[in-house]
């Protein structure tokens, strides 16, 4: 497998494995298929795995760590997040609408510094493991300024010991990863469905400043959440109902695929990959056939003739770089 420089000497595969689906998000994953999820990864070649508390509210790293303790230590690339503590919930606390994981915890928001340390602690008795490589402040969209004075402070702190390699944030917007790589030496981005076949906003700014200032990203979300994989039955869009309209797209988008012979999902994925600010596509996958199905989706020839009229239908914008240059 392909396999890129992240920060620090990281050196990290092309493909990475995301584990929200294996902490129950939208439907619960049993633990032998999330056993046999991650065995098929590393029998694929992948090497990088990203994890987090709010992820399963601990299931997720919980599940990553078991397995990542078998396997040689620098073997393998590992970021978990920060911001949320594990606590039990007030009495009478509502369901947690995205992930259906049995757990008792549920995540509260602390982007403090003391917060930060409680939470690498925490989450490494989760992983079981001694040391995580990449550290990521999660979704502090309403906590900028906690983020800054806390977090990022922690963070840099840990990274100045040799504790982690690299630090940055995981956000499911490109907006605010702006002003973070303006305002602390960061090293990546975990960016989460804002670079797609049906959303470019990262062209923008977010790619740009990353490229001056040599900071990887990590794109998750790369079929927005289902609705890239499969548009027709009960499409999501970045976790919530998709609209008519996004859906239409898709469909028009799924139809030029089947023109050329090719499938979405392989377009979709392949088409983020081709922009050079991509170092990691971070693919979740709740069975071992999602993680195999990920591996062809990326080795899949999607024909040139296909980028080319996407090109001239104007799907993307004239700015995304396309696979061979389309």
């Amino acid at each position: 497998m392909k396999r890129a420089r992240l920060a620090n000497g990281l050196d990290v595969t092309a493909i990475g494995l995301g584990s929200a689906p294996l902490g129950g998000l939208f439907t619960p994953v049993s633990d032998a298929d999330a056993q046999a999820t991650l065995e098929q990864g590393w029998a694929a070649g992948i090497r990088f795995y990203d994890t987090a508390p709010l992820y399963g509210f601990g299931l997720a790293e919980r599940r990553v760590g078991a397995f990542l303790r078998q396997q040689p230590r620098e073997s393998y690339v590992i970021s978990t997040k920060v911001g949320r503590l594990l606590r039990a919930p007030d009495e009478g606390a509502a369901e947690d609408d995205y992930y259906k994981s049995g757990q008792r915890e549920r995540p509260v928001f602390d982007f403090s510094h003391d917060g930060v340390m409680r939470s690498v602690e925490e989450s490494l008795a989760r992983l079981g493991l001694d040391r995580v490589d990449v550290l990521l402040v999660h979704d502090p969209d309403d906590h900028y300024d906690a983020a800054i004075a806390g977090a990022f402070r922690a963070l840099q702190r840990l990274r100045a010991e040799g504790t982690v390699k690299a630090i940055g944030a995981g956000m499911n917007q490109s907006e605010m990863p702006v002003r973070f790589a303006e305002a602390v030496p960061v090293d990546c981005f975990l960016l989460a469905g804002r670079y797609t076949l049906l959303d470019q906003g990262a062209l923008d700014a977010l790619f740009p400043v990353c490229a001056a200032r040599n900071i990887g990203i990590l794109l998750g979300g790369v079929y927005n959440s289902g609705i890239l994989a499969n548009p027709r039955t009960s499409a999501k869009f970045n976790y919530q109902d998709a609209d008519a309209a996004l859906v239409a797209r898709a469909l028009a988008l799924d139809a030029l695929c089947r023109k050329h012979g090719t499938e979405l999902k392989a377009a979709a994925l392949q088409f983020c990959m081709a922009h050079p600010a991509v170092t990691v596509a971070v693919m979740g996958a709740r069975n071992a056939a999602e993680v195999a199905d990920n591996i062809a989706m990326s080795e899949m020839t999607v024909p040139q003739a296909f980028w080319q009229e996407l090109r001239a239908q104007n799907l993307v914008d004239a700015r995304a770089p396309l696979p061979g240059g389309a």
